[in-house]
């Protein structure tokens, strides 16, 4: 996938307090005040391979015993840009992360939990071959060794959610499957073996068995997608696996039946008066990460890389149109980049920095402020982390109603709808958002070139659309 080939070029019950907010709002922290804050993080990219002397002691070891493992390694730097996030990056993430939860009620994540290349880097120790550079080509059909690999992935994705919930406490953690959760090697997503395999972690502790168990069951283990009811049901959580609507995904998961639950799930909550957030790991609309290294030139079908299959996306866009009020917030990852897609609903979907640096950008989080009484995000704040500088520690890269003239004051929705017409014609806001986009890396990818690409992409989710308004910029 577009994604893998990127890399190429830069290498246990939800808490009583929680419990009592939907029931008791004197008892409430979030409803007490005007606005609370909610921790966003993806694309974490988990890589347990970087220390290769570690290899033997972690096929062996229970993943409880990990973290001492790791910790006994001479590697103690974060990792840099053109790889994946090792054990000192994700300590580092997950306390600041901490740092900043507050009255969070949950955290959103948005997916991509291991590394790249994780089966071929595990075949090269299984199979003791050298690890070739930057992408390792180890592989095997030996029915042994893929039940070795498979565990071994099992048991990372299982590290990986007990540190999570080790550093953010009892906060329900929505997650949803990223391309690269998956035991193939192409990078397409789960198929329902992964799924059946890692359900257990993703209930008991990421969800930490904050919704109904054999309801979450039925929908992620058949297709990796499901809700969950928070703040006494005022608010539904739609976790999508948008990993099945890839154009040109060999997936074994149909889109079909996804979109039918989406559609019921909005109507649903539509009548019965709740708001909706909706979180998916790849977004709608143009790859512009795929175009954007290149001179634009003239698009067209045959050079265009959209994310999703025509078909999908359209019936999602209309799925959406039809319950657009209830949607108060939609989250995406992906790119690793720092970016937005307003769509023809008038939804805005908020695509979050990723904290592995395997793309060039600088790892990074969001911190949401959301009204209390409506559940819509008015703001945010970003955090991030520059490999190449020191202290080794996380920093506010900006907040957003600073950064853009205040805007953020009133809905976030309604502020990125705003900014959009300021980067065509307001340089200074542009570079800002420029700048950002990476989170403040050196290594950003958009030029005063490329960057149609990168601003078609916030404005056209549909292909058409896209390519002529990149073609006429």
């Amino acid at each position: 996938m577009a994604k893998i080939s990127r890399c190429l070029w830069f290498a246990v019950v939800l808490s009583s307090v929680l419990l009592t907010w939907g029931c008791n709002d004197a008892k409430d922290p979030a409803r007490a005040s005007s606005s609370y804050q909610v921790v966003t993080v993806s694309d974490l990219h988990f890589n347990p391979f970087y220390d290769p002397t570690l290899y033997s002691s972690l096929v062996t070891a229970d993943p409880s015993e990990w973290a001492g493992i790791f910790q006994n390694s001479k590697v103690k730097s974060p990792t840099g840009a053109g790889t994946d996030t090792n054990y000192p990056l994700l300590v580092l993430t997950l306390a600041d992360m901490k740092r900043h939860m507050g009255a969070s009620p949950v955290v959103l994540f948005t997916g991509d939990m291991l590394g790249h290349y994780m089966p071929e880097y595990f075949y090269c120790g299984y199979f003791q071959k050298p690890v070739t550079t930057p992408v390792p080509t180890c592989s095997s059909t030996d029915p042994t060794a893929v039940a070795a690999m498979q565990q071994f992935m099992n048991k990372t994705f299982t590290f990986v959610a007990g540190q999570i919930r080790q550093y953010l406490g009892s906060a329900p953690v929505i997650y949803v499957p990223g391309n690269i959760d998956t035991y193939q090697v192409a990078g397409i997503g789960p198929d329902t073996t992964f799924l059946t395999n890692n359900s257990s972690p993703v209930y008991n502790q990421l969800l930490n068995s904050s919704t109904d168990q054999q309801t979450f069951v039925s929908t992620f283990t058949s297709g990796g997608y499901y809700s969950a009811e928070l703040l006494g049901s005022r608010l539904l959580v739609i976790g999508l696996n948008s990993n099945s609507f890839v154009a040109g995904s060999p997936t074994s998961i149909e889109a079909d039946p996804e979109l039918g639950w989406l559609n019921s799930q909005l109507a649903s909550a539509e009548a019965a008066g709740q708001k909706v957030w909706i979180l998916m790991h790849v977004p709608p609309g143009a790859n512009s990460q795929g175009m954007g290294k290149d001179t634009p030139g003239q698009l067209d079908d045959n050079n265009v890389s959209m994310n999703w299959r025509a078909d999908v996306q359209s019936t999602f866009l209309q799925t959406l149109a039809n319950h657009s009020s209830v949607v108060t917030l939609m989250l995406a990852g992906h790119t690793h980049m720092d970016e937005y897609r307003i769509l023809p609903s008038g939804n805005v979907l908020e695509q979050l920095p990723g904290i592995s640096p395997c793309f060039g950008n600088n790892p990074a989080y969001k911190v949401l402020t959301i009204k209390q009484d409506t559940l819509v995000p008015t703001d945010y704040e970003s955090f991030e982390y520059d490999p190449t500088e020191s202290p080794v520690q996380f920093e506010s890269l900006y907040q957003f109603s600073n950064a853009y003239g205040g805007q953020g004051f009133v809905t976030l929705n309604y502020s990125l709808q705003q900014l959009y017409p300021q980067l065509l014609t307001n340089e200074t806001q542009r570079n800002s958002y420029a700048y950002y986009y990476a989170s403040g890396s050196k290594l950003n990818p958009i030029t005063s070139t490329n960057w149609p690409i990168f601003s078609c992409t916030i404005s056209n989710v549909n292909g058409p659309d896209y390519i002529d308004c990149v073609n006429t910029y």
